[in-house]
């Protein structure tokens, strides 16, 4: 699964940043991935959320080539055909109407909290600065980003952080709106906290979390990084609750695999950005452009969003039905193929025992599941991890009853 030597390699020359499995993966297919012994692996991770269209995708794989040949990189000192391609189709199908693109999620958040920032020092003053982020959100590892994320594990290590950010507790209008004030920007907010254990809010909270900001001047901020690009069953999960941001933002799946992030803004408030405000040297590249543009397409005209809510639902009935006789399982809950199982035990044991059977899935928030397979997945690749997290949780609950 993993030689001693690349592993020796790794330690010496890279980072510890990351709990790395013991597997080298070396190429896809599909919703498979192999090892470098070429052992097969059922994929429910997809890179975190990110392989949309899973490894290998024909479509992907040609439109990368055909880019790659012709322009790779030019900078934005230069007008880029598949970049405005790109942003068209973005705007076209959300209720926005410029995009600013990155490299990623945390680079899509930064600029929303800047945007949001100008926009306000612009309409309102110098003092109208401050954030409103949630208990338990996410929103990346950046100095500000991790400062946005209202999880003091992630924040750990770094003070002094960066001023302006206050925390509410997620879906609770009462709790965000006991925190604004004249020093108010913004609202920004997951529609599944992801990272804090695959937590939905309810339709009646976006409705009033919408009307709240309204009233109170207060900008909306999305982070649709995790739940964007047809994971939560529709091109961004904000559609599902009939709301409409001020600001998205998006990454992870954008890109099909290619690093690329995006921050999309209605134009009232997108003008507080001029020449010298933001910039990305790598943002919106050609090559990761070409990529994203198959991802949108597969989405929008090859049916991809039906299949996903389709899919997305049988997974949710699947892992429900496992929860009728695993008294392990505390709870099932998410949107399309974002979904989460909680558990009353420690989750990454039942990481690492779906890992000996071959089957790639991951645990946030130490008890909770998630799965977030390719869009592409089947009913068939369903049923094996569905048989597979059977068979470990059982194991799982009779070690559990002998220590209790």
């Amino acid at each position: 699964m993993l030689t001693e030597e690349l592993q020796q390699r790794t330690a010496r020359t890279i980072m510890r940043t990351y709990a790395r499995f013991p597997v080298s993966l070396v190429r896809g297919k599909g919703c498979t991935v192999y090892d470098a012994e070429d052992r097969d692996y059922l994929d429910f991770t997809a890179g975190i959320a990110v392989n949309a269209l899973g490894h290998g995708h024909p479509d992907l794989v040609t439109a990368i080539e055909r880019q790659a040949r012709r322009l790779a990189h030019v900078s934005n000192l230069f007008y880029s055909e598949p970049q405005v391609r790109l942003a068209e189709q973005l705007v076209a199908h959300s209720c926005a109407d410029k995009v600013f693109f990155c490299n990623s999620g945390a680079e899509a958040n930064e600029a929303a909290i800047k945007l949001a920032r100008k926009y306000a020092v612009q309409r309102h003053g110098p003092d109208r600065h401050e954030i409103i982020t949630m208990h338990n959100g996410f929103h990346g590892r950046t100095l500000a980003t991790l400062t946005a994320t209202g999880q003091p594990k992630i924040q750990h290590g770094f003070a002094p952080l960066p001023a302006g950010f206050v925390y509410a507790n997620f879906n609770d209008v009462a709790s965000i709106e006991r925190r604004i004030t004249p020093r108010t920007a913004a609202v920004m907010i997951e529609p599944i906290q992801g990272e804090g254990g695959v937590v939905t809010a309810d339709r009646a909270f976006w409705d009033a979390l919408q009307h709240l900001c309204r009233a109170r001047g207060v900008l909306l901020i999305v982070d649709e990084i995790q739940t964007g690009m047809g994971r939560a069953g529709t091109l961004f999960a904000y559609e599902q609750y009939g709301i409409r941001p001020d600001i998205i933002t998006l990454a992870k799946g954008l890109g099909g695999g290619l690093p690329i992030g995006a921050c999309l803004a209605t134009d009232d408030v997108a003008r507080a950005f001029e020449p010298g405000s933001h910039a990305s040297t790598f943002g919106g590249n050609p090559l990761a452009c070409a990529a994203a543009l198959v991802v949108i397409t597969a989405l929008l005209d090859g049916g991809l969003l039906e299949h996903c809510r389709t899919v997305g639902d049988y997974l949710h009935k699947g892992l429900q039905a496992l929860r009728q006789h695993c008294a392990l399982i505390t709870d099932v809950r998410g949107l399309g193929l974002l979904q989460g199982m909680e558990l009353a035990i420690a989750g990454q044991p039942v990481v690492l025992d779906c890992l000996a059977r071959r089957v790639l899935i991951n645990c946030t928030a130490e008890k909770v599941l998630r799965f977030t397979p390719p869009l592409i997945v089947t009913t068939g690749e369903i049923d094996r991890l569905l048989d597979v997290l059977s068979g470990v949780l059982k194991k799982q609950q009779a070690a559990h009853r002998q220590h209790v």
